[in-house]
């Protein structure tokens, strides 16, 4: 398995500032932090979603070409995308977060 650190970002201000309207004992909120620090550690960390499955919206909306889900704790899911932002550096881009069942829905299963 490749290994390769990356800067976590959101892809809004408005995901960033959801984020940190999260309480700091929020479990939700405690494995993102876990889940930013392992992204930072290795973008690579998650599960790589298979482009047929890519959603529409996502496609769309931010011109992804690659979409990987991060397991949260209770069923919750963080979807990223990893972009380069120069030779050697890479961005995991935060695209959104949900629960299993907005999960379901917005990959059709």
């Amino acid at each position: 398995m490749m290994i390769k650190p990356s800067k976590v970002v959101f892809i809004s201000e408005e995901l960033e500032r959801d984020f940190n309207s999260l309480k700091e004992d929020d479990p939700l909120k405690k494995g993102m932090v876990r889940a930013i620090q392992d992204l930072k550690e290795n973008a690579f960390s998650g599960i790589q979603i298979p482009k047929r499955l890519f959603p529409k919206e996502y496609v769309q909306k931010y011109e992804i070409n690659n979409l990987w889900k991060y397991d949260l704790p209770r069923g919750w899911r963080l979807m990223y995308t990893i972009a380069p932002s120069n030779e050697v550096d890479l961005i995991s881009a935060i695209l959104e977060w949900f629960d299993h069942k907005d999960y379901e829905k917005r990959f059709n299963y």
